[in-house]
């Protein structure tokens, strides 16, 4: 599997915090719970409450690090006048208590509590710039260099707003950010769009979030999508944006759609569940198999199973029971622990699959490692055949915008023909989503997509990016 992106959340509630109905670190929790998908390493809430914030993280899930008792310490029993959360699976930086967010750093000119999702492309030479400068690093995440380049920008700009937007001149790569000050929030999304961001109403309250999913959650409605390159601040006058940044070409990424994003979720106009429907539709059209039933593997998987079935007319039926209190496979640092997870999580469904012909639909594939596996506990449940079908492109370029596809060599696709593919998972036969489809399964997106992970066309310049834990290294200097 496809390691996983990061969650925000964020509340205004201005100087009324009651019209939340909950604290305000409550509300916060149910946001991290809707987004726990996108990040299970570490999650984290800060508060503002009068004159300070109160900040908790730690490593694991949401409600392991999120007791009663915690989210009541948070300000004042929680309930501060704003906030800003995150879960988090890390692409730069390892997976360690000082690397979860949101950071807050005290300055001259106040504090700054912030989270991110993405991934600097120049983060390296950031982050040397600013040691030079005397800035002393405290984690391995390239989030602690963007919180100090708004900080430097703050030192000499008359508000927090406008010191990001011009820290956005010096930021490359994916981010979108969720920030607060001591008046204001701040949601930022990268110039080109890469992760997602949206805005939403509870009451009086504004309410900010990566996927619509997580505003449901907390019963907030939802108004729009921040835009590509949009700084949206929250005050006690309102909503005001900045759009300095904007109107470039966008490039979300479309692995949102295939995997990230959660079903139910609605990204830049365009539903994830319907687009996952339409892929399996595609894969039917383009990839027919004989065979007596359709599976899908939990979560991705199953929209896209649901639309093969529809559109190829075998019966759909769930051929995998998850167990929902294992954590996703790819947290396993190498691939005999990623197997032996793979077969705790699923467990086959054997009336569904037992001397059955079995299409089994999934998001993607890597490594190989989770697909032999599931295709291994198929056929020892008793499925005679397992085809699968994948609901995206073949994996043949890294990503450097929060993806934790870092090297080409590791990607199956990228070394083996489809027939040798077909051999080491141990399939009956394989098919992939044609990358021209993917126009078509995003057709209802108001954003232009990234897909260089599939064709290698970069929407940046990524001859500045480096390695994923370059800043893990000891140095030597003796």
């Amino acid at each position: 599997m496809v390691h996983e992106e990061c969650g925000l959340f964020g509340v205004f509630a201005g100087r009324n915090s009651d019209c939340l109905g909950t604290p305000i670190a409550e509300l916060c929790y149910a946001g991290l719970y809707a987004l726990q998908h996108r990040g299970q390493e570490s999650c984290g809430i800060a508060v503002k409450n009068g004159d300070g914030i109160t900040n908790r993280r730690d490593l694991g899930l949401v409600g392991q690090v999120f007791t009663p008792d915690v989210l009541a310490s948070l300000g004042d029993g929680g309930r501060g006048r704003m906030a800003v959360a995150h879960t988090r699976y890390g692409t730069t930086g390892v997976n360690r208590r000082s690397n979860a967010q949101p950071f807050v750093a005290k300055h001259i000119k106040g504090s700054i509590a912030l989270a991110h999702n993405g991934n600097l492309t120049n983060a390296s030479q950031l982050r040397r710039a600013l040691e030079m400068q005397g800035n002393i690093f405290h984690t391995s995440s390239d989030t602690e260099a963007i919180i100090y380049t708004i900080i430097r920008e703050r030192l000499n700009a008359d508000s927090i707003e406008k010191a990001v937007e011009k820290a956005m001149y010096t930021l490359q790569g994916a981010y979108s950010l969720v920030l607060m000050s001591h008046r204001k929030l701040i949601a930022v999304r990268d110039p080109h769009g890469f992760r997602p961001l949206c805005i939403g109403r509870l009451g009086d309250a504004s309410v900010f979030a990566s996927e619509s999913c997580a505003l449901s959650a907390v019963g907030a409605q939802f108004e729009r999508d921040v835009m590509p390159g949009e700084i949206v601040v929250a005050s006690v006058d309102g909503l005001c944006s900045i759009t300095t940044h904007c109107g470039g070409l966008s490039s979300l990424c479309v692995f949102e759609y295939i995997y990230f994003a959660r079903p139910d979720s609605v990204i830049d106009g365009l539903s994830v569940h319907d687009a996952r429907v339409m892929a399996g539709e595609i894969l039917a059209r383009e990839h027919p198999a004989d065979a007596d039933v359709v599976i899908g593997v939990p979560d991705s998987g199953l929209d896209a199973a649901l639309g093969f079935s529809r559109a190829s007319g075998i019966p759909f039926d769930f051929g995998f029971l998850k167990n929902k209190y294992i954590a996703r496979t790819f947290i396993s640092p190498n691939a005999h622990d990623r197997a032996e997870r793979v077969r705790l999580k699923l467990n086959p469904i054997s009336t569904a699959v037992k001397g059955k012909r079995v299409v089994m639909v999934d998001d993607s594939i890597v490594r190989g490692t989770t697909s032999m596996q599931i295709i291994r506990l198929l056929r020892e449940a008793g499925a005679v055949e397992v085809h699968i079908r994948l609901s995206c492109p073949p994996f043949l370029y890294p990503c450097y915008f929060g993806t934790d596809i870092d090297r080409s060599e590791n990607l199956i696709a990228h070394n083996h023909t489809l027939f040798e593919i077909q051999q080491i998972i141990g399939a009956d036969s394989i098919g992939y989503l044609p990358i021209g489809a993917l126009a078509e399964i995003t057709s209802g997106c108001r954003s232009g997509l990234c897909t260089a992970c599939f064709n290698g066309h970069y929407p940046v310049d990524i001859s500045a990016c480096g390695e994923k834990d370059l800043f893990e290294r000891e140095i030597d200097t003796d």
